[in-house]
């Protein structure tokens, strides 16, 4: 099997240099006999490099490769570079023989058309075979190119139609685009929309059904009335759901997005957000069962804490392992949900570092296991007291077994706001911390509150400063907590690290 490294190099334009880039490739494939040097001339007559073996005399030409060597070639690059949709463009053009391997092999090369509405469609695909297409406009654009996608959607060709990807849509177009989504696209598998600015007019209710392939679903900004019968109508294929910055009027109850990830059971990835905190005062009993989510492994949440809870008390989700979230500022913070889902994962058992990052207006706490992020919460607040009093609640109530021996702490927040007796309620739950990497400012704030308490961060080792040149540097302080660690029988060494809180 060759090495996949050999292929990185491979580039398509000009072919010259495509033909020179696949002689050490293709010399990987081919036996020692059957190597030999190269000249560039006729693509289809290429002949491969000399090889160091002195018993190579024969000549081979690029031609000789079976077709299934070509599409394994054509395939990395179609597939697995970093080419653009309609990279496969250059390869048949390079000779007849190369355009009938390529249009020979369109499931396996998954050969798409990208239309951008640079011309009317019907120009587009009159050149080529039939093709699955990909309509694409993700940046702002002159308003032809956005009339001639919304034609694209009503015109006879949308059952062609695999994807569709809408960005930044100005507010002109976006009624026309949203009822031209009303006809069914029988291919659809990939929806992505995200208006400009605030917008009134809802995709239409009659979207449910139209689209029964539907692998992959994201709307950004944008007001859908009818998203849970879509859900149920697509539950059987859909792998990824992302409904962010959803405005007031797309607002859809926990228990009706519930009710709609009970069907749902190929789902990855959920991603939800609101735009508001809105949620209502009464909240239903949790439900008596849950709907299992047997391969969701990445949830990313913003809002009220409240709605997440409601949303995870109806679900069970066995391989989730990786978490987003972030909440809204409430005094009272109760995750039992999270807690739940979270003792439950094996993953967790496993982590090892953590790093608490303040700013001006929110606060994170963010757990790694090795260089894997697995969980990162923010709690949004410009008052720093309440950001370090609420992320000390959470990690009491939602942490409490949570064994990390590294913990980094950052923070970009003026000395005007510090409250330093709120470190030790944070710092408390950490009792198998034994690395502490702090910058010069954070470390003068924490250690004269450590060097009062001996039961906060028991199992401390070293004081990993990491924004100091040298130990002379090191304030007063920190060697006064150092010395009051030692009389008590816990010792502290201090360490100068890399320029890096994690």
């Amino acid at each position: 099997m060759p090495e996949v490294s050999k292929l990185q190099h491979i580039r398509l334009w000009p072919v010259r240099y495509l033909l020179t880039s696949l002689t050490g490739f293709v010399q990987s494939l081919l036996p020692c006999a059957a190597r030999s040097s190269t000249t560039i001339g006729d693509p289809s007559q290429v002949s491969l490099e000399a090889s160091p073996c002195k018993h190579c005399q024969d000549w081979v030409t690029i031609n000789t490769l079976p077709d299934d060597a070509l599409v394994e070639i054509f395939d990395f690059y179609v597939n697995h570079s970093k080419t653009e949709t309609n990279g496969w463009h250059k390869l048949v053009h390079v000779c007849q023989r190369w355009r009938h391997v390529v249009f020979a092999s369109p499931r396996r090369l998954n050969l798409q058309l990208m239309y951008k509405g640079k011309r009317p469609i019907s120009e587009i695909l009159d050149v080529w075979p039939v093709l699955p297409v990909v309509i694409s406009q993700r940046h702002a654009s002159r308003n032809f190119c956005w009339r001639n996608v919304a034609g694209a959607l009503e015109s006879e060709h949308r059952d062609r139609i695999c994807a569709i990807h809408l960005s930044h849509i100005p507010s002109p177009h976006w009624e026309r685009l949203a009822a031209a989504m009303q006809k069914p696209f029988p291919e659809l598998t990939h929806l992505s929309v995200q208006p400009e600015g605030d917008t009134a007019t809802s995709l239409p209710d009659s979207l449910d059904g139209s689209a029964p392939l539907l692998q992959e679903l994201k709307l950004n900004n944008c007001p859908f009335q009818g998203l849970p019968k879509l859900l149920l109508s697509a539950g059987n294929h859909l792998v990824c759901l992302s409904l962010w910055n959803v405005p007031d009027s797309g607002y859809i109850s926990p228990q009706d997005l519930g009710t709609a990830l009970s069907v749902l059971s190929r789902l990855e990835f959920l991603h939800l957000g609101f735009q508001s905190p809105l949620y209502p005062a009464s909240r239903p009993p949790p439900p008596l069962t849950h709907t299992v989510l047997p391969v969701l492994t990445f949830l990313a949440f913003r809002g009220v804490h409240e709605y997440l809870e409601d949303v995870l008390a109806q679900v069970e989700a066995p391989l989730l392992n990786k978490y987003y979230v972030s909440f809204s500022m409430n005094p009272d913070f109760v995750l039992p949900q999270l807690h739940r889902l979270i003792s439950h994962a094996k993953s967790f058992q496993t982590c090892d570092r953590g790093a608490v990052v303040t700013s001006v207006d929110a606060i994170q706490f963010i757990i790694y296991r090795g260089t894997n992020l697995v969980l990162a919460l923010e709690i949004r607040c410009t008052e720093w007291d309440r950001q370090l009093a609420s992320l000390a609640q959470v990690c009491r109530s939602t942490f409490p077994h949570l064994s990390l021996v590294r913990l980094g702490i950052a923070d970009d927040v003026p000395q005007v706001h510090w409250n330093n007796a709120r470190w030790l309620e944070l710092l408390d739950p950490f009792t198998a911390v034994k690395d502490l990497r702090l910058s010069y400012q954070v470390a003068k704030r924490v250690c004269p509150e450590l060097e009062q308490v001996t039961h906060v961060l028991p199992a401390l080792q070293n004081i990993i400063l990491y924004d100091l040149s040298s130990m002379e540097s090191v304030p007063k302080c920190i060697m006064t907590f150092v010395a009051a660690r030692e009389l008590s029988g816990h010792p502290v060494a201090v360490q100068l690290g890399y320029a890096h809180w994690t």
